[in-house]
């Protein structure tokens, strides 16, 4: 087979390295991928994932057998659709049932019909009734640009001063482009990760993970993207995970095929165990960012067969590693999120081919044969070690053999699975 991964990321190298492990496969293109992606035979295609007509036609003269989509924003704006229209065979969700994770408000409606648990909310649109009705709530209060902010537009107002800011940001200054928010209830608990392979109402879920989206050490500083990520969670019993994919997981697709959008692809759902059982807090409809790096390694089973299983609407094979913990750290750029540095020289490719099964590249670029940073998440580096401990010890051993200037990471990632 042949094969294309839409995306440039850590999640799309992680993906697309997996595909290239595959005895089906013979190519892994990826568009339009980094760099760093070559150490692993995968070839980088310079085309925007937003050009539908010049990737169809990519696929179309190279022979690709299928597509597979990592990020949200092609999915969103209808990629699936017009491969579907143009004959071309593709994994990932319509652009109808994609609108779980491109409409907050979308997805609290499918919540509220398939009784599915989350937090209270309001949505607004108008600045000062959003204001007023902050004045009657207790804080703190979860403030979200309803909208795609690549992990970024949440906001948790401690008081007023912080909600006053955040709805300036988002209904006065359109931060992220968003006309609306929603505000809701703070849910007090622990997140988790719960991702699922969906074939219209069949949930095949894979083993949960957490990531942390706090930019430094101590869940503190801004939303990043994510800075590190670890599977499974150890402290999540398995039966709440048993609960979330009947509770949570199922009446989602069943209500989505309800409503004839049956979802096809990834879903993933951010959860938190609260005092009265896993709430929803988001849905993604793709692969997530960090906790692929740190999932798909543990998968046992050909992914590429996987995939092709589940295209044909056949029941995958699956088998996950039962042993240890994997745990991801991210390097990022001095003043991620908000202005991240660009073109800090890295180590060259010939530096990382003794780990090239250990990382995974996101914003690279080269200038002039070097590598250099070319966004906020550079790469991360992941290992999986037979406990928690184990793996954070071999994961920052690594990250100190490749340290690099005007760049950081979290020095405690996976610091809750060791809290007793």
């Amino acid at each position: 087979m042949k094969i294309l991964v839409i995306g440039s990321g850590g999640r799309e190298h992680a993906i697309a390295r997996k595909f290239v492990e595959s005895n089906a496969v013979s190519e892994v293109y990826c568009l339009p991928g980094n760099p760093g992606m070559s150490n692993n035979g995968i070839k980088p295609i310079k085309i925007d994932i937003t050009n539908f007509k010049d990737i169809a036609n990519f696929a179309r003269e190279n022979e690709i057998d299928w597509t597979f989509v990592g990020p949200e924003i092609p999915l969103i704006a209808g990629i699936t659709d017009f491969f579907q229209q143009e004959g071309l065979v593709i994994y990932g969700p319509s652009q109808a049932a994609a609108q779980l994770e491109g409409s907050k408000e979308f997805a609290k409606q499918i919540m509220k019909s398939a009784n599915v648990p989350t937090a209270d909310y309001r949505r607004f649109t108008d600045y000062q009734m959003a204001m007023d009705y902050v004045g009657m709530e207790p804080f703190p209060l979860v403030i979200k640009a309803n909208g795609l902010a690549g992990g970024k537009g949440v906001v948790i107002a401690q008081n007023h001063s912080e909600a006053k800011h955040a709805l300036n940001s988002f209904l006065l200054q359109h931060q992220y482009g968003t006309t609306e928010v929603l505000i809701e209830e703070y849910l007090e608990g622990e997140e988790f990760s719960l991702m699922a392979f969906i074939d219209r109402n069949k949930v095949y879920p894979m083993p949960i993970s957490q990531d942390h989206k706090r930019a430094f050490e101590g869940d503190n500083g801004p939303n990043t993207g994510g800075m590190g990520a670890y599977c499974p969670v150890p402290q999540i019993p398995d039966d709440i995970v048993t609960m979330a994919i009947q509770k949570i997981v199922q009446p989602t697709v069943d209500e989505m095929v309800n409503r004839r959008i049956p979802f096809m692809g990834i879903l993933y759902v951010g959860l938190i165990l609260t005092k009265a059982g896993p709430k929803v807090i988001e849905y993604n409809v793709r692969f997530g960012d960090p906790e692929t790096e740190v999932v798909i390694p543990r998968l046992k089973s050909d992914l590429a067969v996987v995939v092709s299983q589940l295209l044909q609407h056949k029941e995958p094979v699956l088998e996950w590693e039962t042993e240890g913990i994997t745990l991801g750290v991210v390097l990022a750029a001095e003043g991620y999120p908000e202005q991240p540095l660009k073109n800090i020289v890295l180590p060259g490719l010939e530096d990382f081919k003794p780990i090239v099964d250990k990382i995974d590249f996101a914003g690279v670029d080269t200038v002039k044969n070097e590598l250099v940073t070319s966004g906020g998440r550079i790469y991360i580096l992941h290992e999986t070690g037979s406990d928690i401990v184990d793996a954070q010890k071999k994961v920052y051993n690594l990250m100190t053999d490749f340290e690099v200037p005007k760049t950081f990471y979290r020095l405690d990632i996976g610091y809750r699975a060791t809290v007793k």
